[in-house]
């Protein structure tokens, strides 16, 4: 196997830029994910030689063994092996043991474990080959996998790790006692849509994108609940933009099943080392899973791209705001958020079909967290001239999209979601300058007479951990939106959050006002909640509680070590005049 140069051709590049990129453009990121697997696979086996004083065999065959078995796999039906090379669960296994073995990675089980996994890599592209042979494989957890063909439980033993024997003779695998595909073989369940296959991965140890994790296979009726989703979100990709479905399908590979998460709160990720994988909670609904495959698939398209070509400097102290997480992201992180929600806000806007559904405020609110974000990554210095480039051209198409006509009842959740989010980040994650809030706290008068300067400097980046997600009442927005009231339990959310979406500003008002001054000024939630309330009655002390709340919170707690400080009256004196 080797690897080859690359060339990406200008129409190619510049879709990609855009956030795009047909067939073709991912069939030569594909090819360029082949040569960085070889070149992993190639640093896995060099790191590994010294066997002996790495502990890498423990009760398993020599490593070296694995490596003849998949290249006599290889030179016997290269195709197979090399699709099978590509299976995303193969990179997450090689980049994890690569960082074990030079010490940059820990894990809870023997080194020999992760590296002799090798072996079953090398037993699965054996038996796609067709050969006949003998190896032994790892057991994790009672359970010995195959990479890509599936696995069987294993008798259980005191250790939770161990092996297994695999022997094929005339067409015939058997792991231990079972044979591939008889009974008590464990297939991996296929997702097929219009000739288009996934498979639903519930067993690789691997499939978790970052490190091992125990098998959890899912029962026939949920791995059908995942089949009857998957083939109606592709109907819908591939009628909205049959473009985005045929790249879609030419690069993804696998779907790792997790539990329904909480409505509207769908739990998704991908990697870089796991190209054409996606972690995925079960959807909602197929418009959910649509957009979770064009998020994710967003993700996979960059960091390919990113592969190839340099956008930005490594390391930086530097985190910025994403509207998409509770805490700041580094320059890379946010690169791929922007790329990932532009592919989300596009597919929103091909959604909108009735005014005030959910495709309109969806739409309506990621072009504008998308938008502000790119606003707040363009001054970074360790951008590359590619890297703006990008931005640049995702900018330039998400402002020409900020004209459009959104319907009013969705727009306007929209921008509370939007202004919730913003407030309440800066409010946890934001520290002012000290001197300044001393300096506020010193000429404050109840009475309002002595305005409060604001400081220009925005203040210290000081990560916290909210105890609640920032997207509690974008959630109950989209269900009132879905449902016309709130009527079921929001985690975290709390009766004066409902009061806010619902239009009863005045009980929001004050029961936010009544946290503050009562439960404790240290309350970000209670701040940003306050402001919203405001800006719906009027109010003129609205705009500094939701542009500078880190600020006015700051001073509320200096003042309040004497006095019990009106949050509003305090909001007033701090607005600029």
């Amino acid at each position: 196997m080797e690897t080859q140069q690359h060339r990406v051709g200008q129409a190619d590049y510049r879709q990609l830029l855009h956030g795009q990129g047909g067939p073709d453009a991912i069939t030569l990121l594909n090819d360029g994910e082949r040569s960085w697997r070889i070149l992993l696979l190639r640093a896995l086996a060099d790191a590994t030689e010294d066997a002996v004083s790495l502990s890498v065999t423990g009760p398993l065959p020599p490593l070296k063994d694995g490596w003849r078995l998949l290249t006599r796999a290889w030179r016997t039906a290269p195709a197979e092996v090399e699709r099978l090379l590509l299976y995303p669960a193969v990179g997450t296994w090689a980049a994890h043991t690569l960082r074990r073995v030079r010490g940059t990675a820990s894990g809870d089980s023997p080194l020999w474990a992760e590296t002799g996994y090798l072996h079953a890599v090398a037993a699965s592209a054996a038996t796609l080959a067709g050969l006949d042979f003998r190896t032994s494989v790892p057991v994790r957890d009672g359970w010995a996998v195959l990479p890509c063909l599936g696995g069987t439980r294993v008798r259980a033993t005191a250790s939770p790790w161990g092996s297994v024997d695999v022997v094929a003779t005339a067409g015939t695998v058997k792991v231990g006692p079972v044979a591939v595909g008889a009974d008590g073989w464990h297939w991996l369940r296929e997702l097929r849509a219009d000739g288009h296959t996934l498979l639903l991965d519930d067993i690789d140890p691997y499939r978790g994108l970052r490190e091992p994790r125990s098998p959890e296979p899912v029962d026939p009726a949920t791995a059908a609940r995942w089949g009857e989703l998957f083939a109606e979100a592709w109907k819908l990709l591939d009628h909205d933009d049959p473009e985005a479905a045929g790249a879609a399908a030419a690069g993804l590979r696998s779907v790792v099943p997790r539990p329904r998460s909480e409505r509207y709160r769908p739990h998704s990720a991908s990697s870089g080392d796991a190209f054409g994988a996606v972690l995925a909670s079960e959807p909602d609904d197929a418009e959910q899973f649509a957009c979770t495959l064009v998020h994710e698939f967003q993700h996979h398209k960059l960091g390919a791209f990113m592969h190839l070509f340099t956008l930005h400097e490594d390391g930086g102290p530097e985190r910025f705001y994403a509207p998409w997480r509770d805490d700041p992201r580094p320059l890379g992180g946010l690169l791929q958020g922007v790329y990932a929600f532009f592919g989300v806000t596009r597919y929103w806007r091909g959604r909108r079909q009735l005014p005030g559904d959910l495709a309109e405020f969806e739409y309506a609110l990621w072009r504008e967290q998308t938008l502000a974000a790119l606003h707040g990554i363009r001054p970074a210095q360790r951008l590359s001239s590619l890297g703006r480039e990008l931005v640049d051209e995702l900018t330039q198409c998400l402002t020409a999209w900020s004209g459009e006509v959104v319907d009013p009842r969705a727009r306007d959740a929209a921008a509370l979601a939007a202004a919730d989010h913003r407030a309440t980040w800066r409010a946890h994650h934001l520290q002012p300058p000290t001197d300044a809030v001393a300096r506020a706290a010193h000429s404050y008068s109840p009475a309002g007479d002595v305005p409060v300067v604001l400081p220009s400097a925005e203040g210290t980046l000081v990560p916290a951990k909210p105890q609640r997600g920032l997207d509690t009442r974008a959630v109950l927005l989209r269900r009132l939106l879905m449902d016309g009231t709130v009527t079921e339990t929001v985690e975290g959310a709390r009766p004066e959050d409902i009061a806010l979406v619902t239009g009863d500003h005045d009980t929001a008002r004050a029961r936010f006002t009544d946290r503050i001054l009562h439960v404790g000024g240290a309350d970000p939630d209670a701040w940003s909640g306050l402001g919203l309330a405001l800006r719906a009655q009027g109010h003129p002390a609205a705009e500094v509680l939701l542009r500078r709340p880190e600020f006015v919170m700051a001073v509320h707690a200096a003042l309040s070590q004497d006095t019990d400080t009106d949050p509003v009256r305090l909001a007033i004196a701090c607005s600029p005049r």
